[in-house]
C-alpha cells in the first residue's frame, strides 16, 4: 500500500485501516522491544533519540510522538500486524529546534477494539531516501460492548531526590506496570519534578546506596525553557519507562511539580534556589515543555491552554481529565464562603457538568489531580488541597466539588469514580451523605495511588464535609521512603464487558494486589 503526501493534521483514512490484516499477537517482545532505542546523536541519517509514545487514544484516533537528533520529518507506519505487512504510512510534522526537535501528530480512522502497531522514523529534510532506524510502539483502541477494559493510573515521577536508578532499569515500578498489559495509562500529574534536583547517590537507612542517573538539567531547579524540557528528557532516559510508554498509550494531566511545589497563578516565590521567581513566567515555560514532550490530543475546549478534556472509550467508559492547577486560587486558609474560582473555575465546572450529563458510557471516571477529602497543608496556615479540615459546610475549593456532586445527583448519574494521586500513598475512600455535613450528593468512591518513583509519605487527615471513610490505606512508616523501600504504588481499573461491573485494584511496586473493590453498575 502506498502512502500519500499529507500534512500533520491529515487523518489516516478509515477505509485504508479497515483493510489492514488482523494480527492476533502483541508487538514482538512487548515493552522490551523499545530497549534498543538510541540515545546518542549519530552521524549520517537522522535518528530518534528518546523512543516513541502515543497518547489520548479515543474515538478511533491517537496522537503519536517522537524526537529526532536533528531537523527532520517524522513518518509513521501503522498496522494491525506487528510485522507491518500492509502498513499505512502517515507523514508527520517537520521537527526543528523550535520544539526541541520533538513532534506529535494525530492519526485517525484506527480500527476499534484492536491492537495497533506503529513505528516511527526520522527522514532527512533534503533527501527523503535517507531515514533513520524505525522505532516501534503499540497502542490499543477501545470500543465495542464485548471487550473488557483495563487501565492503570498513578502519578509522581522522580521526586524528593529519588531518580532513575540504572540498577532497576530506570524506574523500579515500570516493569510491574508493563506486565499488566493495560489498554492505557492515566498519569494523574507530577509527571516530572522540575523543582527536584538530584544527587548521584543517596544513603539508605540500612546503609545501602541508591544511585541516581543525573543529567545537567536535574542538577538544579528548572527555570529556563531548556531546563524544563530537560525534565521530560530525563524520564525518557530510563530504559524501562521509555519501553512502557512505547507499549502503552497514555492519558496525562499535570499538577504542581511540573512547575514548582504547590504553585498557583500570580505567586511570587520566596525561594533562594530561583533567580526567576515569578511563577507565571515559570508556568508558561513549563506548559510549553509539557506540550513538547507529552502527546496530548487537541480536543480541550479551553481557550487559555488548560488541558481538561473528555476521552470517550466506547460504551463502557468515558474519562474526564481535569486541570485543577492552571486557574487555582491562592493558597489561603481555604475557608472562603463565596466561590472565587477554586480549583476548577467557572468555565471548566460548567463544561464538566455538561459533559457528564451528555455521557452515555456506563462508567464515568473523573481524573482529578488533587484528592477531594484529604487535607494537604501548604505551610503552617495555608492549604494546598481542596479540603481544609473544617467538617462543616463546604468552604473554599470544596464549593467547586459540592456543585459537581450535586449536579451528578440531579442528573441521576451514580456510576462515577474519582481517581487521583498527589499525596504519595495509596488509599480507597468511600464518601456518603450519611456521614457528611453536606448531603446533596449520592455515595461514591475515590481511589488514590502513587508515587510511581518518588518519596512516599502519609497518610493525611480526612475532612468530614463530604463524609469520607478510609476503607484501605497503605503508607510508609517513615516519611520520604524511597523506591527501594517498596512503598510505590499504581492502581488498576477493570470493567467487565458482560456484567459492566468495575473493579479497582491497588497494587504495589512489584504489581502485587493490596486491595480490591468491585462496584456494580447502577441504572440511571
Amino acid at each position: 500500500m502506498t502512502s500519500g503526501e499529507i500534512d500533520r493534521r491529515t487523518a489516516v483514512r478509515s477505509a485504508a485501516l479497515a483493510a489492514l490484516t488482523t494480527g492476533g499477537v502483541l508487538l514482538g517482545g512487548g515493552p522490551a522491544s523499545a530497549r534498543g532505542v538510541p540515545t546518542l546523536v549519530r552521524r549520517g541519517r537522522p535518528e530518534l533519540t528518546h523512543g516513541v509514545q502515543a497518547g489520548d487514544v479515543h474515538a478511533g484516533q491517537a496522537t503519536l510522538w517522537g524526537r529526532a537528533d536533528r531537523p527532520a520529518r517524522l513518518v509513521a507506519e501503522i498496522s494491525r500486524d506487528p510485522s507491518f505487512r500492509r502498513a499505512v504510512t502517515v507523514q508527520g510534522p517537520r521537527v526543528t529546534p523550535e520544539t526541541d526537535l520533538t513532534g506529535q501528530w494525530a492519526v485517525r480512522g484506527l480500527p476499534p477494539g484492536s491492537d495497533v502497531h506503529y513505528r516511527v522514523r526520522a527522514v532527512d529534510l533534503h533527501d527523503p531516501r535517507r531515514s533513520g532506524r524505525p522505532v516501534a510502539g503499540r497502542l490499543r483502541t477501545l470500543g465495542g460492548s464485548r471487550r473488557d477494559v483495563r487501565f492503570l493510573w498513578s502519578g509522581d515521577v522522580a521526586g524528593q531526590g529519588w531518580g532513575a536508578n540504572p540498577e532497576y532499569g530506570g524506574y523500579r515500578i515500570a516493569d510491574a506496570m508493563a506486565r499488566r498489559d493495560a489498554d492505557f495509562f492515566l498519569c494523574s500529574g507530577d509527571t516530572v519534578y522540575a523543582d527536584g534536583p538530584l544527587q548521584p547517590t543517596v544513603t539508605l537507612p540500612d546503609g545501602r546506596t541508591w544511585r541516581n542517573l543525573v543529567t545537567p538539567e536535574k542538577e538544579k531547579v528548572a527555570e529556563t525553557l531548556a531546563e524544563f524540557r530537560g525534565q521530560y528528557r530525563y524520564n525518557l532516559e530510563a530504559d524501562n519507562w521509555r519501553a512502557f510508554l512505547a507499549s502503552t498509550a497514555q492519558v496525562t494531566q499535570w499538577d504542581d511539580h511540573e512547575v514548582t511545589n504547590n504553585w498557583y497563578p500570580g505567586e511570587v516565590l520566596d525561594d533562594p534556589r530561583y533567580t526567576e521567581r515569578r511563577v507565571d513566567v515559570l508556568a508558561s515555560r513549563a506548559r510549553r515543555a509539557f506540550h513538547d514532550y507529552v502527546p496530548v490530543a487537541e480536543i480541550s475546549p479551553d481557550r487559555v491552554g488548560r488541558v481538561y478534556r473528555v476521552l470517550h472509550q466506547g460504551p463502557l467508559l468515558d474519562v474526564f481529565v481535569l486541570d485543577m492547577r492552571t486557574r487555582k486560587d491562592p493558597n489561603t486558609a481555604n475557608d472562603e464562603t463565596r466561590r472565587d474560582g477554586g480549583v476548577l473555575g467557572e468555565e471548566q465546572t460548567r463544561w464538566l457538568v455538561r459533559e457528564l450529563r451528555a455521557s452515555r458510557a456506563t462508567w464515568k471516571v473523573i481524573a482529578a489531580d488533587l484528592p477531594i477529602g484529604l487535607v494537604v497543608p501548604d505551610g503552617a496556615a495555608a492549604q494546598e488541597g481542596i479540603a481544609q479540615g473544617d467538617p462543616g459546610a463546604p468552604l473554599g475549593r470544596e464549593q467547586d466539588v459540592a456543585r459537581v456532586l450535586t449536579a451528578l445527583q440531579d442528573a441521576g448519574i451514580r456510576n462515577h469514580v474519582w481517581l487521583t494521586a498527589d499525596v504519595h500513598y495509596t488509599a480507597a475512600h468511600h464518601y456518603s451523605p450519611d456521614r457528611a455535613s453536606y448531603q446533596r450528593f449520592d455515595p461514591f468512591w475515590e481511589f488514590v495511588s502513587g508515587p510511581l518513583n518518588a518519596g512516599a509519605f502519609g497518610p493525611n487527615a480526612l475532612d468530614d464535609t463530604f463524609g469520607p471513610r478510609a476503607e484501605f490505606v497503605s503508607a510508609p512508616p517513615v516519611a520520604n521512603t524511597g523506591p527501594a523501600g517498596g512503598y510505590q504504588f499504581f492502581g488498576e481499573v477493570e470493567i467487565d464487558a458482560r456484567t459492566r461491573a468495575l473493579t479497582v485494584t491497588l497494587r504495589d511496586v512489584e504489581g502485587r494486589g493490596l486491595y480490591s473493590r468491585t462496584l456494580e453498575a447502577q441504572r440511571r
